[in-house]
Order: structure tokens, then sequence, then C-alpha cells
């Protein structure tokens, strides 16, 4: 099992910058994509960002693309979602995501095919 704890929300101004973390721990073996989704209340959970084992392949959503940025370390389990230029609209709480894969470059882009996630950390910003 893999447990996964997310860190660094809180409220910004519109413009301002945030930066989340997500840290792995448990059985961690293996190679895992790692995602950010975010949700809000009654609404489906959205696609943010993805990233490979690799680091090398980082898909974007366009609302967020060119502001934010994800990336990770496998030495500390840990992946980080950079939010710059914030908007009022990217107000949500945001969860990370874990998914086994079988090659070091796969990335994983659908809610439904992650295995694990985080408990999730609220993003709120202000106009």
């Amino acid at each position: 099992q893999v447990q996964l704890v997310e860190s660094g929300g809180g409220l910004v101004q519109a413009g301002g910058s945030l930066s989340l973390s997500c840290t792995a721990s448990g059985r961690v073996l293996g190679t895992y994509a790692m995602g950010w989704f975010r949700q809000a209340p009654g609404k489906e959970r959205e696609f943010v960002a993805a990233i490979s084992y690799s680091g090398g392949n980082t898909p974007y959503a366009d609302a967020v693309k060119d502001r934010f940025t994800i990336s990770r370390d496998n030495a500390k389990n840990t992946v980080y979602l950079q939010m710059n230029s914030l908007k009022p609209e990217d107000t949500d709480v945001y969860y990370c995501a874990a998914a086994r894969v079988q090659n070091t470059i796969e990335v994983v882009t659908t809610a439904t095919s992650y295995d694990y996630w985080g408990q999730g950390t609220q993003v709120t910003v202000s106009s």
C-alpha cells in the first residue's frame, strides 16, 4: 500500500504563486507515474498535470499550461506542482495521485487509471 500526503495549499491573491508537494510513503516499489488533479464541490475531478517516472514526459491541461509546472524527485518520493499566475478559477481542492506503470516514460492522464490518491489540499485564489 502506498500513502500520499499533499502539502502547500492555502490562500493567495490572483496573480500570485503557490507550490504544492506530495510525498509517497509505504510500499513505494517499482515505477510510478504521478499526477495532479483538482475538484470543486459537485464537479468531477479534473486533470491538471502528470509526470512520467523519468520526469521527461509532462502533459498539462490547457487551462494551466504555461502557468503550472510539475516536477518530481524520486530519491525523496515527492512530486511538486509549482503554480504561477494564479486565477480565481484555479480555486479547488488539489489531489495528487500515483499510478503503477510498466516503464519510465509512461504518463497517465485519466483519474480512473490511478491506483493511489492523497487526501487533497485546498487552494483558494482571491480576486
